[in-house]
Parts: C-alpha cells; structure tokens; sequence
C-alpha cells in the first residue's frame, strides 16, 4: 500500500511547495488537491476563507518536484468543461513528465455554485451530466479526433494535442453511490473513496457489484482511500473526539491504533491511503512534524503491504 499527503487548499503556495519538497524526499507516493472556489459552509452561506486554484497548484507543483504523483480530489465537472480540464491535466502531465491524475466528480458543494451563479442541478441530472463528461474526458485523452453529441456536451471532429505523456493519464472518480459506482466501472481506472475500514468495506462491496454489472474486473481498476487522522494518545480525549467527528470518516487513537486501523485498509484491496492535513495541526509546522511522525512509524509499517 503507498501513502500520499493532501494539503489543505486554505494553504499558502510556500507552505505548499515545502511540504511537497518534503513529500518527496522522504519518500511519499503522492500529493492531492482539492478543487474549489471557496471552503464549504453547512447552510450554503458564502465563505471569505482562501482558496487556490487547483490546476494552477498541481502545474506549479509539476515544475519543482520529480517524483511524486500529482492530482486532483477531485475536479467538479460542473466548474470545468469536459475538454479545457482535460486539457489542463495533459498539461500538467508534460510539466510533471508524466506524474497527474486527473480526479474528477459530479460537483456537490452549494455556496461555490451558488455565489459564482454556476447550476447545481439535482443530483439525477448532475450524474447524468458527469457520465456525459467522463466519456467525452477519456475519450479525447485517448482518440485522435472526437465526434460526440450529447445533452450537456458535444464536439465535432474535435482534434486534442499533444495527447498526454504517459499512454493513459489515469482518470480517477470520487465516489460511493450505486449509479456514480456503475459510470466509474465502466470509464474510470481509478476508483477513491472517503472512510473507516468499515464504511470502505460496504462501499467496496457496492462498487464490485457496479464493476460486475458494467462487465469490468475489478483487479483492474486502483483503488484509494482517505480518512481524517487524528493522533492522540490520551484515551478520555480520543473518546471526546470520537464523540464529534464525522463517525464514518474518522481515524482516532495512537500511533499503534493507527498503524493497525489503516493497515486494514490493505486487507480490502486498497492501493493508496491518503492523509489529508487538516486533523493534523494547527500551524505549518505542527502539521510537518505530524506527517513526520506518520512517515515514520504508519508508512514505515505499512509500506510493504
């Protein structure tokens, strides 16, 4: 299993590009970005908290690191056209030398859409919206010209140079539901999800029922996961923790608890756990030297699995 870091995109770039110098010196297989206008609020209320842009990130990223691979978690196709993000990512793949992935998703965070009056529509229409863009994605990534004629997107003798560096610039979709799991079956080759080894467990059985049914072996399609990590070593406030953390997402305890919570995730076919930063401190610096402390005793645990 390999282990990838996910910097916050409240982050300044040179927060940014420390930790991803860091990241690759030591040896971690990747770094995420997520994709939004702005931070999420529960009431879909405006938010003035900072936000950088994704691609411009991952392109700045691709110019000064050599290793690690670069992505998006994920890219709404309801905030890019089907053709510009797959532009972007090809982009980002000459930079890198052949290191992104492209992440993609139905779009689902209200206040983004509503202050930039971008349509959300409902979720019916928006999956319908996505598997429009996932075929036309893929397949001008991997077709010399592309003639297609949909309800949201078309193109016509549509040519796409320079085709990416590496012969299939993987194409990964974040999701759990039923229908999303059938369309990423079919499309995708890399499937990610948020959870506990106990909701991954569930999710994973619903997406091998969707690869099953689409005629897709699921061997062939990698398979990431995150969680939200918290180090504590006081029993009475992990439980507090425990208490008002999002329960299906939330990975609490010491460093063992931890080793043996995420080394599971190896025994459901995950290839990659993914550790965002945002339960991991405060400040820069606190949240370097918890990745340190992950580095050190998880990823040199678990590294081989």
């Amino acid at each position: 299993m390999k282990f990838s870091v996910w910097p916050s995109f409240a982050r300044t770039w040179s927060e940014v590009a420390e930790m991803a110098a860091i990241a690759e010196a030591t040896g971690w297989h990747g770094l995420w970005y997520a994709d939004h206008l702005m931070p999420n609020t529960d009431d879909g209320s405006p938010d003035d908290g900072d936000a950088h842009e994704c691609w411009s990130v991952l392109a700045g990223l691709a110019a000064v690191t050599s290793r690690l691979r670069l992505g998006s978690l994920v890219s709404p196709v309801t905030l890019h056209h089907p053709v510009v993000l797959a532009k972007r990512a090809t982009t980002v793949d000459h930079i890198s030398g052949g290191r992104a992935v492209l992440g993609i998703g139905a779009g689902w965070q209200v206040n983004e859409h509503a202050c930039a009056g971008i349509e959300l529509a409902r979720p019916g229409l928006r999956v319908d919206r996505f598997e429009e863009a996932i075929e036309m994605i893929t397949r001008v990534l991997r077709e010399q010209r592309v003639t297609t004629s949909g309800s949201w997107f078309r193109a016509t003798d549509l040519p796409f140079q320079p085709k990416p560096v590496q012969p299939t610039l993987p194409v990964m979709v974040g999701t759990g539901s039923p229908r999303m799991s059938r369309i990423t079956a079919r499309w995708a080759d890399e499937w990610n999800t948020w959870g506990t080894p106990a909701e991954v467990r569930q999710r994973t059985q619903v997406f091998d029922a969707a690869c099953e049914r689409v005629g897709r072996d699921p061997a062939t399609i990698r398979r990431s996961v995150q969680g939200l990590v918290f180090i504590v070593d006081d029993a009475v406030r992990a439980a507090k923790i425990r208490e008002r953390a999002p329960h299906d997402r939330s990975l609490v305890g010491s460093i063992a608890e931890l080793t043996d919570l995420i080394g599971s995730y190896a025994e459901l076919g995950v290839d990659e756990f993914i550790v965002p930063d945002f339960t991991l401190g405060a400040s820069h610096q606190e949240r370097l030297d918890s990745y340190a402390l992950i580095h050190d005793h998880i990823v040199g645990a678990l590294a081989t699995l």
